[in-house]
Protein backbone atom coordinates (compact mmCIF):
# COMPACT_ATOMS: atom_id res chain seq x y z
CA UNK A 1 0.00 0.00 0.00
CA UNK A 2 1.38 3.41 -1.03
CA UNK A 3 0.01 6.56 0.56
CA UNK A 4 0.78 10.19 -0.17
CA UNK A 5 1.00 12.26 3.01
CA UNK A 6 0.84 16.06 2.80
CA UNK A 7 1.44 18.46 5.68
CA UNK A 8 0.18 21.98 4.97
CA UNK A 9 1.76 24.42 7.37
CA UNK A 10 1.64 28.17 7.57
CA UNK A 11 5.19 28.42 6.19
CA UNK A 12 5.86 25.26 4.17
CA UNK A 13 4.13 22.33 2.55
CA UNK A 14 5.82 18.95 3.06
CA UNK A 15 4.90 15.77 1.24
CA UNK A 16 6.12 12.20 1.09
CA UNK A 17 5.01 8.70 0.14
CA UNK A 18 4.64 5.86 2.64
CA UNK A 19 5.07 2.54 0.88
CA UNK A 20 4.95 -0.73 2.82
CA UNK A 21 5.34 1.23 6.05
CA UNK A 22 8.47 3.03 4.86
CA UNK A 23 8.56 6.79 4.30
CA UNK A 24 10.47 7.73 1.16
CA UNK A 25 11.84 11.12 0.23
CA UNK A 26 10.11 14.15 1.72
CA UNK A 27 9.70 17.18 -0.52
CA UNK A 28 9.20 20.71 0.78
CA UNK A 29 8.05 23.97 -0.76
CA UNK A 30 7.24 27.41 0.70
CA UNK A 31 3.59 28.36 1.08
CA UNK A 32 2.49 31.60 -0.65
CA UNK A 33 0.60 32.58 2.51
CA UNK A 34 -0.63 35.85 1.03
CA UNK A 35 -1.73 34.20 -2.20
CA UNK A 36 -5.09 32.97 -3.42
CA UNK A 37 -6.62 29.55 -2.87
CA UNK A 38 -5.36 28.54 -6.32
CA UNK A 39 -1.86 29.81 -5.57
CA UNK A 40 -1.60 27.53 -2.54
CA UNK A 41 -3.20 24.62 -4.38
CA UNK A 42 -0.63 24.99 -7.15
CA UNK A 43 2.14 24.44 -4.59
CA UNK A 44 0.36 21.37 -3.22
CA UNK A 45 -0.19 20.04 -6.73
CA UNK A 46 3.43 20.69 -7.61
CA UNK A 47 4.67 18.43 -4.81
CA UNK A 48 1.93 15.86 -5.23
CA UNK A 49 2.50 15.59 -8.98
CA UNK A 50 6.14 14.73 -8.39
CA UNK A 51 5.21 12.02 -5.90
CA UNK A 52 1.93 10.72 -7.32
CA UNK A 53 3.87 9.16 -10.17
CA UNK A 54 4.79 6.52 -7.61
CA UNK A 55 1.22 5.17 -7.97
CA UNK A 56 -0.23 6.04 -4.59
CA UNK A 57 -3.49 4.44 -3.56
CA UNK A 58 -4.68 7.31 -1.39
CA UNK A 59 -3.89 10.73 0.02
CA UNK A 60 -3.91 12.15 3.55
CA UNK A 61 -3.58 15.85 4.33
CA UNK A 62 -3.01 17.61 7.65
CA UNK A 63 -3.92 21.29 7.96
CA UNK A 64 -3.66 23.81 10.83
CA UNK A 65 -7.36 24.59 10.92
CA UNK A 66 -10.89 23.34 11.40
CA UNK A 67 -11.93 20.59 9.00
CA UNK A 68 -15.15 18.76 8.25
CA UNK A 69 -13.69 15.23 8.30
CA UNK A 70 -16.58 13.81 6.25
CA UNK A 71 -16.56 16.29 3.39
CA UNK A 72 -12.91 17.30 3.65
CA UNK A 73 -13.79 20.99 3.54
CA UNK A 74 -11.14 23.14 5.23
CA UNK A 75 -12.11 26.31 7.10
CA UNK A 76 -10.04 29.36 8.12
CA UNK A 77 -6.50 28.05 7.76
CA UNK A 78 -4.11 29.79 10.14
CA UNK A 79 -1.66 32.13 8.40
CA UNK A 80 -3.33 31.66 4.98
CA UNK A 81 -6.08 34.33 4.87
CA UNK A 82 -7.55 33.27 1.52
CA UNK A 83 -8.39 29.78 2.80
CA UNK A 84 -11.77 30.47 4.34
CA UNK A 85 -13.69 27.49 2.93
CA UNK A 86 -11.76 25.15 0.64
CA UNK A 87 -13.11 21.76 -0.57
CA UNK A 88 -9.64 20.22 -0.35
CA UNK A 89 -10.76 16.58 -0.41
CA UNK A 90 -12.85 17.10 -3.55
CA UNK A 91 -10.07 19.01 -5.32
CA UNK A 92 -7.49 16.29 -4.65
CA UNK A 93 -9.81 13.43 -5.56
CA UNK A 94 -10.80 15.10 -8.81
CA UNK A 95 -7.17 15.55 -9.85
CA UNK A 96 -5.64 12.26 -8.67
CA UNK A 97 -8.60 9.86 -8.86
CA UNK A 98 -7.85 8.26 -5.48
CA UNK A 99 -9.49 8.65 -2.04
CA UNK A 100 -8.30 11.64 -0.02
CA UNK A 101 -8.69 12.27 3.72
CA UNK A 102 -8.23 15.62 5.44
CA UNK A 103 -7.94 16.46 9.14
CA UNK A 104 -6.31 19.00 11.40
CA UNK A 105 -2.65 18.76 12.32
CA UNK A 106 -3.17 17.73 15.96
CA UNK A 107 -5.34 14.80 14.88
CA UNK A 108 -2.72 13.85 12.30
CA UNK A 109 -0.06 13.87 15.02
CA UNK A 110 -2.11 11.43 17.09
CA UNK A 111 -2.82 9.22 14.07
CA UNK A 112 0.87 9.22 13.15
CA UNK A 113 1.82 8.07 16.64
CA UNK A 114 -0.90 5.41 16.51
CA UNK A 115 0.43 3.86 13.33
CA UNK A 116 4.13 4.69 13.39
CA UNK A 117 5.10 5.82 16.87
CA UNK A 118 4.76 5.29 20.59
CA UNK A 119 1.00 4.67 20.55
CA UNK A 120 1.29 1.83 18.04
CA UNK A 121 0.18 -0.82 20.53
CA UNK A 122 -2.31 1.36 22.41
CA UNK A 123 -6.08 1.47 22.06
CA UNK A 124 -6.41 4.73 23.99
CA UNK A 125 -3.93 7.56 23.52
CA UNK A 126 -3.62 11.34 23.28
CA UNK A 127 -1.18 13.22 21.10
CA UNK A 128 -0.58 16.61 22.71
CA UNK A 129 0.98 19.27 20.48
CA UNK A 130 2.66 22.08 22.41
CA UNK A 131 3.70 24.95 20.22
CA UNK A 132 2.08 28.30 19.47
CA UNK A 133 -1.08 26.74 20.89
CA UNK A 134 -2.08 23.63 22.79
CA UNK A 135 -3.72 21.05 20.53
CA UNK A 136 -4.63 17.41 21.01
CA UNK A 137 -5.57 14.41 18.94
CA UNK A 138 -7.46 11.50 20.46
CA UNK A 139 -7.16 7.79 19.78
CA UNK A 140 -10.17 5.93 21.22
CA UNK A 141 -10.67 2.18 20.87
CA UNK A 142 -7.71 2.10 18.50
CA UNK A 143 -9.03 4.70 16.08
CA UNK A 144 -8.78 8.42 15.58
CA UNK A 145 -11.66 10.29 17.20
CA UNK A 146 -12.31 13.73 15.69
CA UNK A 147 -15.79 14.49 17.04
CA UNK A 148 -18.77 15.62 14.98
CA UNK A 149 -17.06 18.61 13.35
CA UNK A 150 -13.39 17.94 14.11
CA UNK A 151 -13.62 19.78 17.44
CA UNK A 152 -12.65 16.97 19.82
CA UNK A 153 -9.50 17.43 21.87
CA UNK A 154 -9.55 21.20 22.26
CA UNK A 155 -8.29 21.00 25.83
CA UNK A 156 -6.41 24.25 25.39
CA UNK A 157 -9.74 26.09 25.38
CA UNK A 158 -10.85 24.74 28.77
CA UNK A 159 -11.01 27.44 31.46
CA UNK A 160 -7.97 27.53 33.74
CA UNK A 161 -7.09 30.18 36.31
CA UNK A 162 -8.06 33.56 34.83
CA UNK A 163 -7.73 32.43 31.20
CA UNK A 164 -7.52 28.94 29.68
CA UNK A 165 -4.99 26.13 29.46
CA UNK A 166 -3.58 27.36 26.16
CA UNK A 167 -2.61 30.68 27.75
CA UNK A 168 -0.51 28.90 30.40
CA UNK A 169 0.46 25.54 28.83
CA UNK A 170 1.69 26.42 25.36
CA UNK A 171 4.31 28.67 23.82
CA UNK A 172 1.97 31.56 24.56
CA UNK A 173 2.86 31.28 28.24
CA UNK A 174 6.43 32.46 27.75
CA UNK A 175 5.34 35.54 25.79
CA UNK A 176 2.31 36.25 27.97
CA UNK A 177 4.04 35.94 31.32
CA UNK A 178 7.79 36.19 30.75
CA UNK A 179 7.78 38.48 27.71
CA UNK A 180 10.18 36.23 25.81
CA UNK A 181 9.89 33.49 23.22
CA UNK A 182 10.05 29.86 24.26
CA UNK A 183 12.96 29.43 21.87
CA UNK A 184 15.01 32.13 23.57
CA UNK A 185 14.24 30.84 27.05
CA UNK A 186 15.11 27.31 25.95
CA UNK A 187 18.51 28.50 24.78
CA UNK A 188 19.04 30.31 28.07
CA UNK A 189 17.92 27.28 30.08
CA UNK A 190 20.40 25.09 28.24
CA UNK A 191 23.16 27.55 29.12
CA UNK A 192 22.24 27.32 32.80
CA UNK A 193 20.19 30.51 33.24
CA UNK A 194 18.27 30.13 36.51
CA UNK A 195 15.38 32.43 35.56
CA UNK A 196 14.80 30.57 32.29
CA UNK A 197 14.81 27.23 34.07
CA UNK A 198 12.36 28.60 36.62
CA UNK A 199 10.08 29.69 33.78
CA UNK A 200 10.05 26.16 32.36
CA UNK A 201 9.38 24.74 35.80
CA UNK A 202 6.35 27.02 36.13
CA UNK A 203 5.26 25.99 32.66
CA UNK A 204 5.56 22.32 33.65
CA UNK A 205 3.19 22.86 36.54
CA UNK A 206 0.56 24.36 34.25
CA UNK A 207 1.04 21.60 31.68
CA UNK A 208 0.66 19.00 34.42
CA UNK A 209 -2.69 20.53 35.37
CA UNK A 210 -3.80 20.35 31.72
CA UNK A 211 -2.74 16.70 31.61
CA UNK A 212 -4.81 16.00 34.73
CA UNK A 213 -7.86 17.38 32.92
CA UNK A 214 -7.12 15.03 30.02
CA UNK A 215 -6.79 12.08 32.39
CA UNK A 216 -10.14 12.84 34.00
CA UNK A 217 -11.82 13.17 30.61
CA UNK A 218 -10.27 10.31 28.64
CA UNK A 219 -8.16 7.97 30.81
CA UNK A 220 -5.63 7.18 28.03
CA UNK A 221 -2.83 4.65 28.23
CA UNK A 222 -0.26 7.14 26.96
CA UNK A 223 0.06 10.86 26.30
CA UNK A 224 2.65 11.74 23.68
CA UNK A 225 4.09 15.24 23.60
CA UNK A 226 4.95 16.92 20.32
CA UNK A 227 5.44 20.43 19.00
CA UNK A 228 8.31 22.85 19.42
CA UNK A 229 8.03 23.23 23.21
CA UNK A 230 8.31 19.48 23.74
CA UNK A 231 12.02 19.79 22.93
CA UNK A 232 12.45 21.48 26.30
CA UNK A 233 11.01 18.44 28.08
CA UNK A 234 14.07 18.04 30.31
CA UNK A 235 13.41 21.45 31.85
CA UNK A 236 9.70 21.01 32.64
CA UNK A 237 9.42 17.24 33.18
CA UNK A 238 9.89 17.24 36.96
CA UNK A 239 7.33 20.00 37.61
CA UNK A 240 4.89 18.43 35.16
CA UNK A 241 5.01 15.09 36.94
CA UNK A 242 4.73 16.73 40.36
CA UNK A 243 1.45 18.28 39.25
CA UNK A 244 0.23 15.05 37.63
CA UNK A 245 0.87 13.14 40.85
CA UNK A 246 -1.83 15.27 42.43
CA UNK A 247 -4.38 13.36 40.33
CA UNK A 248 -7.12 11.85 42.50
CA UNK A 249 -6.71 8.23 41.36
CA UNK A 250 -3.35 6.72 42.28
CA UNK A 251 -3.58 3.69 39.94
CA UNK A 252 -3.94 6.05 36.97
CA UNK A 253 -0.82 7.99 37.93
CA UNK A 254 1.14 4.76 38.36
CA UNK A 255 0.04 3.50 34.95
CA UNK A 256 0.02 6.54 32.69
CA UNK A 257 2.94 7.04 30.31
CA UNK A 258 3.84 10.59 29.27
CA UNK A 259 6.54 10.59 26.60
CA UNK A 260 7.98 12.83 23.91
CA UNK A 261 7.50 11.87 20.28
CA UNK A 262 10.59 10.41 18.68
CA UNK A 263 9.34 10.01 15.11
CA UNK A 264 11.00 12.04 12.38
CA UNK A 265 8.63 13.65 9.85
CA UNK A 266 5.66 12.82 12.09
CA UNK A 267 3.49 15.47 10.37
CA UNK A 268 3.83 13.80 6.96
CA UNK A 269 3.44 10.33 8.44
CA UNK A 270 0.42 11.49 10.41
CA UNK A 271 -1.23 12.79 7.27
CA UNK A 272 -0.64 9.45 5.58
CA UNK A 273 -2.02 7.71 8.67
CA UNK A 274 -5.42 9.30 7.98
CA UNK A 275 -5.72 6.94 5.04
CA UNK A 276 -4.71 3.97 7.21
CA UNK A 277 -7.26 4.94 9.84
CA UNK A 278 -10.00 5.10 7.22
CA UNK A 279 -8.87 1.83 5.67
CA UNK A 280 -8.91 0.13 9.08
CA UNK A 281 -12.49 1.21 9.61
CA UNK A 282 -13.48 -0.57 6.41
CA UNK A 283 -11.30 -3.60 7.08
CA UNK A 284 -8.76 -2.87 4.34
CA UNK A 285 -5.82 -3.13 6.75
CA UNK A 286 -5.29 -5.17 9.88
CA UNK A 287 -6.34 -3.46 13.13
CA UNK A 288 -2.91 -3.84 14.71
CA UNK A 289 -1.67 -0.83 12.72
CA UNK A 290 1.57 -0.33 10.83
CA UNK A 291 5.19 -0.29 11.90
CA UNK A 292 7.57 2.26 10.46
CA UNK A 293 10.60 0.59 8.97
CA UNK A 294 13.94 2.29 9.43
Amino acid sequence: MSILGIDLGGTNVRAGVVRQNRLGRVLKSPVPAAGSVDDVMDVIYGLADRLAAEKTEGIGVGVPSVVDPKTGVVYDVQNIPSWKKVPLKALLEKRYKVPAHVNNDANCFAAGERYFGKARHCDHAVGLTIGTGLGAGIIANGRLYSGAVCGAGEFGMLPYKDRNFEFYASGQYFKNVHRASGKLLFEKARSGDADARRAFSEFGTHLGEAIKAILYALDPEIIILGGSISRAHAFFKAAMWKAVRGFAYTPTVERIRIEVSGVKNIAVLGAAALFLDAAERTGTVKPSGARLKK
